[in-house]
């Protein structure tokens, strides 16, 4: 009898048994020497590569504000500038009624005249005084001359008692009228030794009182600090204002930077100097900035907080803490792609350098920030001062003040 060979035994499908185990266990072998390599390849990134760098979402965008307030009151006329307009450092943003001020300078001015003239005054009064010493010594050498004259006759009793006594008379009272002149001479002196007419006392008082007179007329106009875009407007027309109140505030959108909030577990090989890479949520991610770590602030942000956290009770649970960390930006990359305060980024520091600080270090002072709007000497105001010392001087042109030598 022959024996049958029996068919292989079939699944539903129709594929053989055996078959169908080992391709499924070639895919899991498959799978699993692809996870290995995604494992070895993220191991491979994160120890060649990802462990020198520090990232953290928990960044914005910070910048100044900086508020344009008046120097003085009055009530607003004219308001040239709005909500998102650029403005340049110098403009005149807003005005202010200038009544008050034009009749302050006016007065201003007129007192100055006055005192010019009076100071002139003393001057010609120390000229007037001097020929009266001068003239009063001439009466006293002719009555000292006089009585001693009548002395040689009154020995010789050439000469009557009362004449002699009217010559004794005369030169004592030439004597005092000298010393009188003397002392009126000292005492005009004393008020204008030392110093000529510009640079007076009583001149340069009033030349100051022009000067903040001039001064208050100008801050009439209030102009820009900065330049930068209006944000945040309150002031009205007819509004009336004073010294210290908020009108507007500009923002310098060339002066923004980065606080990003690190944990404290990446803080331990950050130092200042080391370069970054941050995206705005603006542009989607598809672009990068390149930035530098200038400080790491020296608390947590909880620590600033009004009512900073307490936790010496019997309950508690350890929460990570963020130290915020200012990253600066390249000009020319806020230059080429602006950015807004407030904005989010995502932020990537290197810490494959560890050669810089950890905190900032003792430099001298100098200016950060700086603008000349409130500041410098006016030439009209120079001019006008000049003028008005010119025409009310005597026409002649007030004279340097003499130095005094400290050499030793």
């Amino acid at each position: 009898m022959t024996e049958q060979t029996q068919p292989p035994h079939r699944d539903p499908g129709g594929d053989p048994i055996p078959w169908r185990r080992r391709r499924r266990k070639l895919l899991l072998v498959v799978l699993a020497s692809v996870f290995l390599a995604i494992g070895l390849a993220y191991g491979a990134h994160w120890y060649l590569v990802g462990r020198y760098w520090a990232s953290t979402a928990d960044a914005y965008v910070t910048g100044n504000q900086d508020p344009l307030m008046p120097q003085v009151s009055g009530i607003v006329t004219a308001i040239r500038a709005d909500d998102t307009q650029l403005v340049h450092e110098g403009d005149i943003l807003v005005e202010l009624d200038a009544t008050d001020a034009r009749l302050a300078l006016d007065r201003a001015e007129a007192s100055l005249a006055d005192t010019v003239r009076q100071v002139q005054k003393l001057y010609r009064q120390v000229d007037e005084q001097a020929a009266k010493v001068q003239l009063g010594a001439t009466d006293l050498a002719q009555a000292q001359q006089d009585y001693r004259r009548a002395q040689g006759l009154e020995k010789t009793h050439n000469i009557s008692r009362q004449d002699y006594q009217h010559a004794l008379t005369a030169w004592q009272a030439a004597r005092a009228s000298l010393d009188e002149a003397r002392f009126r001479l000292k005492a005009l002196q004393t008020d204008t030794q030392g110093t000529d007419l510009r640079h007076h006392p009583q001149v340069a008082l009033a030349v100051v009182a022009l000067r903040q007179a001039y001064r208050n007329l100008e801050r009439t106009r209030i102009r820009a600090p900065v330049t930068g875009y209006v944000a945040q407007r309150t002031v009205q027309l007819g509004q009336q204002v004073a010294p210290g109140k908020g009108l507007l505030v500009i923002i310098p959108l060339k002066q923004l930077w980065v606080d990003a909030n690190f944990k404290e577990t990446d803080l331990g090989r950050m130092r200042i100097g080391q370069p970054a890479r941050l995206t705005a949520d603006i542009y989607g991610g598809a672009l990068t900035y390149r930035g530098t770590v200038l400080g790491i602030s020296p608390g947590t942000g909880s620590v600033f907080e009004l009512l900073p956290p307490q936790n010496a009770t019997g309950n508690f649970i350890k929460v990570v803490q963020r130290v915020p960390v200012r990253i600066g930006l390249r000009a020319e990359d806020i230059a080429a792609h602006p950015l807004r305060l407030g904005l989010s980024m995502e932020v990537s520091v290197s810490l494959a350098d560890t050669s810089g600080p950890v905190l900032g270090q003792a430099k001298a002072p100098r200016a950060q920030y700086r603008t000349s709007v409130y500041g410098g000497q006016s030439e009209e105001l120079d001019r006008l001062v000049d003028r008005i010392i010119r025409d009310n001087g005597g026409g002649e042109p007030a004279a340097p003040v003499p130095q005094a030598d400290h050499g030793g």
